[in-house]
């Protein structure tokens, strides 16, 4: 089974892989751009980069219905623990879990994270994934750093990056974050859903095709990709 990558519409993801189904930052029901309610996704494992309402609203609802296991931050997890969702993976910036579906690792993420009830939500991060037909960053909520250089040193598939602005590294950074990871393919998200955030997705890809040697996927969401 050859691992697929399906946008859901802002920063969620679901990725179909042969050791399970997971679903990162869950943000459906209340997303204008959502392709699917909380209650069609199906989930064995549940990633959350940090504590930011657009980012894991519907974690809960969904890890309650199909018992996934939420991969997260110690205090994101602990959030989830205290409010009795049980099966919980914490973490925290650069450790890695070996899951069936793959090897995670945290990776930093310039970011504020704070839970839906106020408390702090440790450290805003991104997710490394290693898995089987290569290797899948995914940036979630960051301003540029030099740590992508770092995090391109393992060679990247794709990598998943925000372009909106505003909240997150904007187009320009945004290209130059591909010059620094230098992934293979490369999809803009955390794109277009209010007015704050809208860019001109067509003219970023057309700058860093030019410009560099990565290949720009654009999906609308509900679109998808295979990994190799």
């Amino acid at each position: 089974m050859a691992t697929e990558l399906i946008w859901l519409g802002h920063g969620t993801w679901e990725i179909a892989a042969e050791g399970g189904r997971v679903v990162l930052d869950p943000f459906l029901d209340d997303n204008p751009v959502a392709a699917k309610t909380a209650d069609q996704v199906e989930a064995d494992y549940i990633l959350i980069s940090h504590g930011h309402y657009d980012h894991m609203a519907d974690a809960e609802k969904i890890a309650r219905r199909t018992g996934a296991t939420i991969i997260g931050c110690y205090e994101i997890c602990e959030y989830f623990r205290r409010r009795g969702i049980e099966r919980v993976c914490p973490m925290n910036i650069g450790g890695t879990c070996q899951q069936p579906f793959g090897r995670v690792k945290m990776t930093p993420a310039w970011h504020s994270s704070t839970l839906p009830d106020g408390t702090p939500g440790g450290a805003a991060a991104g997710f490394l994934l290693f898995l089987p037909e290569g290797n899948a960053y995914f940036a979630c909520d960051t301003a540029l750093m030099q740590d992508m250089t770092l995090i391109g040193r393992v060679g990247l598939e794709i990598a998943v990056l925000p372009i909106g602005d505003n909240f997150t590294m904007g187009p320009e950074d945004a290209l130059e974050a591909v010059r620094l990871l230098k992934p293979r393919r490369v999809v803009p998200v955390h794109v277009n859903t209010w007015p704050v955030i809208q860019q001109d997705v067509q003219s970023w890809a057309q700058q860093v095709q030019r410009e560099t040697q990565t290949e720009v996927i654009l999906l609308q969401p509900g679109q998808s990709l295979r990994l190799a």
